[in-house]
């Protein structure tokens, strides 16, 4: 508890120590740059949902920091706007990045259908913990959403692309897709600088960095990738059952992809922080199973155990990952 103490005391110092001046974030050629140097993603999902609830909460945050900076994490993907400026806030004084996400239709708050997204980003765009501004999380999935045809959300996105263009000159826009966009799709919306991409290839995604350049010169970033630690059967040399070896070989290789491309992906945000008990069952339990669209490439069973994604526990203890993570963030080669 005294480490947490004085983690959040120097926390505290930085913040008060320091105004929050925005960075310039901008492309050069394939590459996302904070000001004027090239920034490689080395980061994670992060959705922390406490046992018994389905309700985020940032209470057990400066943990969550300290146990980041020790993997080498850089930067936290959220799927829906931080509302508390006071999480923003630590976030930056660790030395962290967020890429903020929006939702389509999120009852009106800071979402795209009410076009209260823009207010968020009005009120945040000097914020030096923003990275990217990200539109939806794999809605190309889901054309029920909007009224049978996905080109409906492709028109929104790259519409509201355009609104955040024209209220911060200092951040890019992004967006999670469902695996590789098409060309056409690529076309119709101009407007998204940076691709971010849910990727679930097994244990190697490579083939994607090749298609990817020779579909767009547009820099490109893994916005999900991974595997759990749960076997929902014996396959791959790999038993049935919690099986952290299995997420941590496959994390390894994934990882391994990755940074032996990066003069075409701009880094990855692993899937995901802690496991998420919320969903697919009980609250109050870890259970096995759920559901995602396109993921019968998870490693090693192609199948998403969805409460058991996290590179640590729901108690924060380290998975067999976590060191993968810190390996491959740390290692000198990939310091940018």
């Amino acid at each position: 508890m005294l480490k947490q103490f004085v983690f959040a005391f120097l926390i505290c110092v930085l913040v008060a120590c320091n105004p929050l001046n925005s960075n310039s974030v901008n492309v050069s050629g394939r590459k996302i740059m904070v000001n004027n140097s090239p920034y490689l993603i080395k980061g994670i999902c992060y959705h922390p949902v406490p046992k018994g609830s389905n309700q985020r909460d940032f209470s057990n945050l400066t943990q969550d920091l300290e146990l980041m900076l020790q993997a080498g994490i850089n930067t936290i993907r959220v799927y829906s706007p931080i509302i508390e400026e006071a999480v923003l806030n630590e976030i930056d004084a660790a030395g962290l990045k967020v890429i903020i996400g929006f939702g389509y239709n999120q009852g009106g708050n800071f979402d795209m259908l009410s076009g209260s997204f823009i207010d968020y980003v009005e009120k945040y765009k000097n914020h030096n913990a923003i990275l990217l501004w990200e539109l939806g999380n794999e809605y190309n999935y889901h054309p029920e959403w909007f009224d049978g045809d996905i080109n409906n959300w492709y028109k929104a996105m790259n519409n509201a692309a355009d609104l955040i263009h024209k209220t911060d000159k200092n951040h890019l826009v992004t967006t999670a897709h469902g695996e590789l966009p098409t060309v056409d799709v690529i076309a119709a919306c101009p407007n998204i600088d940076v691709w971010g991409m849910n990727v679930y290839r097994w244990d190697d995604p490579t083939e994607l960095f090749s298609q990817w350049e020779n579909r767009s010169t547009k820099p490109m970033y893994l916005s999900e990738a991974g595997g759990d630690s749960y076997m929902t059967i014996t396959k791959s040399g790999y038993a049935q059952g919690v099986n952290e070896k299995a997420q941590a070989d496959a994390n390894a290789k994934i990882l391994k992809s990755v940074f032996n491309n990066t003069e075409i992906c701009s880094g990855v945000t692993m899937f995901s922080f802690t496991d998420g008990w919320w969903k697919a069952g009980n609250n109050d339990s870890q259970d096995i199973g759920g559901y995602a669209p396109n993921s019968s490439g998870v490693p090693y069973d192609g199948s998403p155990n969805e409460e058991y994604w996290g590179i640590v526990d729901i108690d924060r203890n380290k998975k067999l990952t976590f060191e993968i993570i810190k390996q491959n963030y740390k290692s000198e080669a990939y310091e940018k």
